[in-house]
Protein backbone atom coordinates (compact mmCIF):
# COMPACT_ATOMS: atom_id res chain seq x y z
CA UNK A 1 0.00 0.00 0.00
CA UNK A 2 1.47 3.54 -0.88
CA UNK A 3 2.11 5.85 2.28
CA UNK A 4 2.75 9.36 2.92
CA UNK A 5 6.20 9.40 3.87
CA UNK A 6 8.00 12.12 6.31
CA UNK A 7 11.01 12.27 4.97
CA UNK A 8 9.63 13.68 1.81
CA UNK A 9 8.53 16.82 3.57
CA UNK A 10 9.62 20.41 3.10
CA UNK A 11 8.39 24.03 4.61
CA UNK A 12 7.41 26.42 1.73
CA UNK A 13 8.80 30.18 2.51
CA UNK A 14 8.50 32.13 5.45
CA UNK A 15 5.06 33.10 6.03
CA UNK A 16 3.26 31.74 8.90
CA UNK A 17 -0.44 32.23 8.88
CA UNK A 18 -2.92 33.17 11.87
CA UNK A 19 -5.49 30.42 10.43
CA UNK A 20 -3.76 29.19 6.92
CA UNK A 21 -6.68 27.35 5.05
CA UNK A 22 -8.19 26.16 1.62
CA UNK A 23 -5.30 25.60 -0.70
CA UNK A 24 -6.39 25.10 -4.46
CA UNK A 25 -4.09 24.17 -7.00
CA UNK A 26 -4.44 25.72 -10.31
CA UNK A 27 -3.02 23.60 -13.29
CA UNK A 28 -3.56 26.10 -15.92
CA UNK A 29 -0.80 28.23 -13.99
CA UNK A 30 0.68 25.52 -11.88
CA UNK A 31 0.58 27.44 -8.92
CA UNK A 32 -1.01 26.91 -5.76
CA UNK A 33 -3.60 29.68 -4.16
CA UNK A 34 -4.36 29.74 -0.40
CA UNK A 35 -5.41 31.68 2.21
CA UNK A 36 -4.68 33.07 5.72
CA UNK A 37 -8.41 33.42 6.79
CA UNK A 38 -7.46 35.98 10.14
CA UNK A 39 -4.84 38.10 8.28
CA UNK A 40 -7.36 39.11 5.12
CA UNK A 41 -4.43 37.66 3.03
CA UNK A 42 -4.68 35.44 -0.42
CA UNK A 43 -1.23 33.76 -0.93
CA UNK A 44 0.30 32.71 -4.44
CA UNK A 45 3.27 29.87 -4.71
CA UNK A 46 4.56 28.74 -8.03
CA UNK A 47 6.87 25.72 -6.93
CA UNK A 48 8.95 25.96 -10.53
CA UNK A 49 9.94 29.58 -10.03
CA UNK A 50 9.94 29.18 -5.71
CA UNK A 51 7.93 32.32 -6.31
CA UNK A 52 5.09 33.47 -3.29
CA UNK A 53 3.01 36.24 -3.77
CA UNK A 54 0.77 37.58 -1.24
CA UNK A 55 -2.58 40.00 -1.91
CA UNK A 56 -4.98 41.85 0.60
CA UNK A 57 -8.20 40.53 0.88
CA UNK A 58 -11.08 41.29 3.19
CA UNK A 59 -11.68 39.69 6.07
CA UNK A 60 -12.99 36.41 6.71
CA UNK A 61 -11.88 35.87 3.08
CA UNK A 62 -11.77 31.59 3.51
CA UNK A 63 -11.37 30.96 0.05
CA UNK A 64 -9.94 32.16 -3.50
CA UNK A 65 -11.20 29.04 -5.79
CA UNK A 66 -10.81 28.27 -9.69
CA UNK A 67 -13.53 29.33 -12.20
CA UNK A 68 -14.12 28.51 -15.75
CA UNK A 69 -11.90 31.51 -17.26
CA UNK A 70 -7.99 31.81 -16.62
CA UNK A 71 -7.16 34.01 -13.61
CA UNK A 72 -10.55 34.50 -12.66
CA UNK A 73 -11.46 33.44 -9.40
CA UNK A 74 -14.16 33.39 -7.29
CA UNK A 75 -13.41 34.50 -3.20
CA UNK A 76 -15.71 33.37 -0.20
CA UNK A 77 -15.87 36.15 1.98
CA UNK A 78 -17.95 37.12 5.00
CA UNK A 79 -19.39 40.53 2.99
CA UNK A 80 -20.09 38.67 -0.55
CA UNK A 81 -19.28 35.70 -2.95
CA UNK A 82 -16.63 37.54 -5.48
CA UNK A 83 -15.71 37.30 -9.20
CA UNK A 84 -11.89 38.16 -8.41
CA UNK A 85 -9.58 39.02 -11.26
CA UNK A 86 -5.74 38.02 -10.24
CA UNK A 87 -4.34 40.65 -12.89
CA UNK A 88 -6.16 43.75 -12.19
CA UNK A 89 -6.88 42.78 -8.37
CA UNK A 90 -10.66 43.79 -8.99
CA UNK A 91 -13.59 42.70 -7.61
CA UNK A 92 -16.92 42.39 -8.26
CA UNK A 93 -20.21 40.94 -6.26
CA UNK A 94 -21.64 37.97 -7.99
CA UNK A 95 -24.00 37.10 -4.82
CA UNK A 96 -24.71 39.03 -2.06
CA UNK A 97 -24.06 37.29 1.47
CA UNK A 98 -27.41 35.63 3.14
CA UNK A 99 -29.50 37.85 4.81
CA UNK A 100 -29.71 35.03 7.50
CA UNK A 101 -26.13 34.57 8.32
CA UNK A 102 -24.82 38.29 9.05
CA UNK A 103 -23.33 37.31 11.83
CA UNK A 104 -21.49 34.43 10.83
CA UNK A 105 -18.10 34.48 8.54
CA UNK A 106 -17.37 31.84 5.80
CA UNK A 107 -14.82 28.34 6.39
CA UNK A 108 -14.96 25.72 4.28
CA UNK A 109 -15.63 26.08 0.40
CA UNK A 110 -15.07 24.11 -2.73
CA UNK A 111 -16.23 23.86 -6.24
CA UNK A 112 -18.74 20.41 -6.63
CA UNK A 113 -18.51 18.71 -10.64
CA UNK A 114 -20.98 20.11 -11.68
CA UNK A 115 -19.49 23.50 -11.22
CA UNK A 116 -21.71 25.20 -8.29
CA UNK A 117 -20.17 26.44 -5.40
CA UNK A 118 -20.80 25.24 -1.91
CA UNK A 119 -19.88 27.27 1.10
CA UNK A 120 -20.70 26.77 4.90
CA UNK A 121 -20.81 29.33 7.90
CA UNK A 122 -20.23 29.11 11.46
CA UNK A 123 -20.51 31.16 14.80
CA UNK A 124 -16.83 33.19 14.52
CA UNK A 125 -16.22 31.91 17.98
CA UNK A 126 -17.10 28.52 17.41
CA UNK A 127 -19.44 28.50 20.06
CA UNK A 128 -23.22 28.18 19.45
CA UNK A 129 -24.19 26.08 16.96
CA UNK A 130 -25.62 27.70 13.84
CA UNK A 131 -23.56 26.37 10.95
CA UNK A 132 -24.64 25.71 7.68
CA UNK A 133 -23.93 24.33 4.08
CA UNK A 134 -25.14 26.65 1.33
CA UNK A 135 -24.95 26.30 -2.22
CA UNK A 136 -24.65 28.27 -5.53
CA UNK A 137 -25.27 26.83 -8.91
CA UNK A 138 -23.77 29.41 -11.10
CA UNK A 139 -23.18 33.35 -11.20
CA UNK A 140 -25.79 35.55 -10.78
CA UNK A 141 -27.96 32.97 -8.79
CA UNK A 142 -29.04 32.93 -5.37
CA UNK A 143 -27.35 31.21 -2.48
CA UNK A 144 -29.84 27.84 -1.65
CA UNK A 145 -29.60 26.25 2.01
CA UNK A 146 -28.83 22.57 1.97
CA UNK A 147 -28.00 21.72 5.55
CA UNK A 148 -28.52 24.01 9.50
CA UNK A 149 -27.54 22.68 13.13
CA UNK A 150 -23.69 22.21 12.06
CA UNK A 151 -21.47 23.31 14.13
CA UNK A 152 -17.86 24.12 12.62
CA UNK A 153 -18.63 22.74 8.94
CA UNK A 154 -15.89 21.34 7.08
CA UNK A 155 -14.05 19.17 4.79
CA UNK A 156 -15.94 19.20 1.27
CA UNK A 157 -15.04 15.93 -1.29
CA UNK A 158 -17.10 14.36 -3.92
CA UNK A 159 -16.89 10.50 -4.41
CA UNK A 160 -18.89 7.72 -6.08
CA UNK A 161 -22.14 9.94 -5.83
CA UNK A 162 -21.85 11.15 -2.35
CA UNK A 163 -20.30 13.76 -0.52
CA UNK A 164 -18.36 13.53 2.33
CA UNK A 165 -18.01 16.91 4.75
CA UNK A 166 -17.22 17.32 8.55
CA UNK A 167 -18.43 18.65 11.57
CA UNK A 168 -15.13 19.24 13.06
CA UNK A 169 -16.02 20.05 16.90
CA UNK A 170 -18.57 17.20 17.00
CA UNK A 171 -15.65 15.03 15.51
CA UNK A 172 -18.03 13.68 12.71
CA UNK A 173 -17.37 12.95 9.45
CA UNK A 174 -20.60 12.43 7.31
CA UNK A 175 -21.49 10.79 4.00
CA UNK A 176 -24.50 12.27 2.21
CA UNK A 177 -26.38 12.45 -0.86
CA UNK A 178 -27.75 15.73 -2.59
CA UNK A 179 -31.12 16.68 -3.55
CA UNK A 180 -32.56 19.18 -4.85
CA UNK A 181 -32.72 21.09 -1.78
CA UNK A 182 -30.91 19.29 1.01
CA UNK A 183 -28.21 17.17 2.07
CA UNK A 184 -29.30 13.88 3.10
CA UNK A 185 -26.94 12.21 5.83
CA UNK A 186 -26.45 8.47 4.80
CA UNK A 187 -23.26 7.60 7.18
CA UNK A 188 -21.72 9.33 10.37
CA UNK A 189 -18.43 8.39 11.42
CA UNK A 190 -17.06 9.51 14.71
CA UNK A 191 -13.35 10.19 14.65
CA UNK A 192 -10.46 10.68 17.13
CA UNK A 193 -9.05 14.54 16.98
CA UNK A 194 -10.97 17.04 15.04
CA UNK A 195 -11.05 16.60 11.62
CA UNK A 196 -10.75 20.13 9.30
CA UNK A 197 -10.16 19.96 5.63
CA UNK A 198 -8.93 16.98 3.51
CA UNK A 199 -7.80 16.00 0.19
CA UNK A 200 -8.79 13.07 -2.33
CA UNK A 201 -6.99 11.07 -4.22
CA UNK A 202 -8.31 9.22 -7.56
CA UNK A 203 -8.70 6.02 -6.01
CA UNK A 204 -11.08 7.29 -2.95
CA UNK A 205 -8.17 7.93 -0.30
CA UNK A 206 -9.45 10.77 1.87
CA UNK A 207 -6.44 12.22 3.45
CA UNK A 208 -8.10 14.26 6.67
CA UNK A 209 -5.90 17.39 8.36
CA UNK A 210 -6.78 16.66 12.13
CA UNK A 211 -6.70 19.94 13.59
CA UNK A 212 -4.96 20.15 17.26
CA UNK A 213 -3.50 16.58 16.59
CA UNK A 214 -0.19 17.22 14.55
CA UNK A 215 -1.49 14.52 12.12
CA UNK A 216 -3.03 13.92 8.60
CA UNK A 217 -5.40 10.67 8.91
CA UNK A 218 -5.39 8.88 5.67
CA UNK A 219 -8.67 6.50 5.39
CA UNK A 220 -10.62 4.51 2.14
CA UNK A 221 -13.99 5.59 1.19
CA UNK A 222 -16.04 2.99 -0.68
CA UNK A 223 -20.13 4.06 -1.35
CA UNK A 224 -21.01 5.04 2.41
CA UNK A 225 -17.69 3.21 4.13
CA UNK A 226 -14.91 5.02 5.72
CA UNK A 227 -12.13 2.74 6.94
CA UNK A 228 -9.78 4.21 8.66
CA UNK A 229 -5.93 3.09 7.60
CA UNK A 230 -3.08 4.95 9.05
CA UNK A 231 -1.89 8.60 10.36
CA UNK A 232 1.31 10.55 9.22
CA UNK A 233 2.67 12.96 12.07
CA UNK A 234 3.27 16.15 11.01
CA UNK A 235 5.60 19.44 12.52
CA UNK A 236 2.65 21.73 12.96
CA UNK A 237 0.18 21.62 15.90
CA UNK A 238 -3.01 23.27 13.80
CA UNK A 239 -2.88 21.49 10.37
CA UNK A 240 -5.80 22.78 8.49
CA UNK A 241 -6.40 21.07 5.19
CA UNK A 242 -4.30 20.01 2.38
CA UNK A 243 -4.93 19.32 -1.46
CA UNK A 244 -2.91 17.79 -4.05
CA UNK A 245 -0.78 19.31 -6.72
CA UNK A 246 2.40 20.02 -9.17
CA UNK A 247 2.85 18.45 -12.18
CA UNK A 248 1.68 14.85 -11.93
CA UNK A 249 -1.27 16.03 -8.83
CA UNK A 250 1.40 14.23 -6.62
CA UNK A 251 2.70 16.76 -4.49
CA UNK A 252 0.58 17.39 -1.27
CA UNK A 253 0.20 20.75 0.10
CA UNK A 254 -0.56 21.38 3.76
CA UNK A 255 -2.07 24.58 5.56
CA UNK A 256 -1.48 25.14 9.46
CA UNK A 257 -2.28 28.01 11.63
CA UNK A 258 -0.76 29.34 14.95
CA UNK A 259 -3.78 31.03 15.91
CA UNK A 260 -4.83 30.59 19.70
CA UNK A 261 -1.36 28.59 20.17
CA UNK A 262 0.74 30.58 23.34
CA UNK A 263 4.39 29.01 22.53
CA UNK A 264 3.65 28.22 18.41
CA UNK A 265 6.47 26.51 16.80
CA UNK A 266 9.00 27.84 13.98
CA UNK A 267 6.84 25.86 11.65
CA UNK A 268 3.33 26.49 12.84
CA UNK A 269 0.95 28.79 10.37
CA UNK A 270 3.43 27.28 7.50
CA UNK A 271 2.59 25.36 4.11
CA UNK A 272 4.21 22.00 4.10
CA UNK A 273 5.05 19.85 0.72
CA UNK A 274 5.35 16.32 0.44
CA UNK A 275 5.88 13.83 -2.33
CA UNK A 276 3.47 11.30 -2.30
CA UNK A 277 2.99 8.23 -4.66
CA UNK A 278 -0.34 9.16 -4.82
CA UNK A 279 -2.21 10.97 -7.72
CA UNK A 280 -5.11 13.71 -6.62
CA UNK A 281 -8.03 14.78 -8.16
CA UNK A 282 -8.07 18.06 -10.31
CA UNK A 283 -9.47 21.21 -8.64
CA UNK A 284 -13.52 21.89 -10.38
CA UNK A 285 -14.42 25.01 -11.69
CA UNK A 286 -17.21 27.27 -11.31
CA UNK A 287 -19.42 28.15 -13.60
CA UNK A 288 -19.61 32.32 -14.46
Amino acid sequence: MNRLRINSLSCIGDYRAQLGETPVWCEHSASLLWVDILAGKLLRYWPQAQRTEIREMPIFTSAVLLTDKPEIFVAVSQNGIWRYDYDTETKTLLCPWPEAENEMRPNEAAIAPDGALWFSVMDPKAIAISGAWYRLNAAGGKVKKMLGEQHVPNTLQWHDGYIWFADSLRRHIHCATETVDALDIQQTYTVSGIPDGSALTIDGKLINARWGSSLLAVAALSKTTLMPLYDLSLPVCQPSSCTFGGPELSDLFITSARDGLLNPGRFDGALISIKTRYTGTPANRFRL
